[in-house]
């Protein structure tokens, strides 16, 4: 697992999910992304919001709604409310996008690891990112070692003061 140094966020309103973290999740050479954080809706939420800002094509799987569009939420791939259809979906899309997924454990399991294992060490799927969001992700061997993480830690906001003409933290 290749890991790499930690992105601070500051809970008084600084984003964790920036152009600069959506570009470096487009160019990693790693297919298979995983975004250590203890808080996984904040940050789908900053997701959803980049997507509207800039446009970006990022999608979102959640098991019982299938693949849906952060930017335009009545957009929905049909049929990919099963894990095994979306990864199928995603390895065989001809569009670019990055595509978001929480609460994934229960779902590592065959087919899907295989279908991981597919995406991950096939180059036909360039801009095409899988996104793995939460506080614990664990790949079974062999995907582990394909998979770039980046740790996201909130840190406690404080606010600057004005302390003899100078601003202090």
């Amino acid at each position: 697992m290749e890991l790499h140094p930690t992105i601070n966020a500051n809970a008084a309103g600084e984003a964790f999910v920036t152009p600069a973290l959506f570009d470096r999740i487009v160019q990693s050479p790693h297919n298979l992304i995983a975004i250590l954080t203890a808080d996984a809706d904040d940050v789908v939420a900053q997701f959803r919001l980049l997507a509207l800002r800039t446009g970006q094509s990022v999608y979102y799987w959640q098991e019982d709604a299938g693949i849906t569009s952060l930017r335009e939420r009545e957009m929905r791939v049909p049929g990919s409310k099963r894990a095994t259809d979306a990864l199928r979906y995603i390895l065989q899309s001809p569009q670019f996008g990055v595509y978001l997924f929480t609460d994934f454990a229960d779902h590592l399991r065959q087919p899907n690891t295989g279908l991981l294992r597919q995406i991950a060490r096939s180059r036909n799927v360039a801009g095409r990112k899988v996104v793995f969001v939460g506080d614990e992700i664990a790949m079974p061997d062999g995907i582990d070692a394909l998979l770039e993480t980046i740790s996201h830690q909130p840190v406690a906001g404080t606010r600057p003061r004005l302390r003899d003409g100078r601003w202090v933290v």
